[in-house]
């Protein structure tokens, strides 16, 4: 009796093994047989665009020109609140900033050393007002009497004299994370080669289309990036 029981278990274990290859045989062959029928699925198109921001072209020139005008309000806001400490109020020669900026910004084609020399105009009314605002705070002015915005503006205003004397002074065209909005400091600049427009302001998008279906891809970025690579 001990010996059939044995023999019985055998064949039992056997016939599983059989069958869990047989089973695994189907299963391959099934799936071989639904490769060999997938077929082309149409054709599949990469290309990024540009969510453009609402924002005027933007020049080193009139970027400066603005965060000067900025400036000269932060000075006005800190004076007024502490008057009786703060002596004298500084002077800033807006007027004489004003008629130096439109004596360029008003020609069509200025040369580049005209360029140049209104750039560095601006640059040093805007170290004045800066300089100026150092001295106020000093003297017991508070930037809690500023509002959000215009400490918001102070801080950009801070970084878009650090990026432009960079470049003045090294006589180059492009910075890192480059501010061309003082009102919008993310946007960056794409260069996107087109014929009407080389570079655009805003937010880039991968785009992928596929069996006439436009899908917008998860990433996007307001600094540039290949598509390629973040697409697989």
């Amino acid at each position: 009796m001990r010996t059939s029981l044995n023999i019985n278990n055998i064949f039992r274990k056997r016939t599983v093994v059989i069958r869990r290859l047989s089973n695994h045989r189907k299963k391959k062959e099934s799936s071989e047989k639904n490769i060999s029928e997938i077929t082309n699925q149409g054709q599949l198109i990469l290309d990024a665009t540009c969510a453009s921001a609402d924002i005027s072209y933007p020049n080193d020139l009139g970027i400066l020109d603005r965060a000067r005008k900025k400036s000269e309000q932060i000075i006005d806001s800190l004076y007024e609140t502490n008057q009786e400490k703060s002596g004298p109020k500084p002077r800033t020669y807006r007027n004489i900033a004003k008629k130096d900026y439109l004596l360029v910004a008003k020609c069509r084609r200025p040369s580049r050393k005209k360029r140049r020399k209104g750039i560095r105009k601006q640059l040093q009314y805007l170290k004045r007002n800066l300089s100026h605002i150092d001295h106020l705070i000093e003297r017991g002015a508070l930037l809690e009497s500023l509002s959000k915005k215009q400490y918001k503006n102070l801080l950009v205003i801070t970084e878009i004299y650090r990026q432009q004397s960079c470049m003045y002074s090294e006589k180059k065209q492009r910075v890192d994370d480059r501010i061309v909005n003082l009102s919008q400091p993310h946007i960056r600049p794409i260069v996107r080669g087109k014929a009407g427009k080389s570079v655009e302001f805003g937010a880039k998008l991968s785009v992928i289309a596929l069996r006439k279906y436009v899908r917008t891809l998860s990433e996007s970025s307001i600094d540039t990036f290949s598509y390629c690579f973040k697409c697989f």
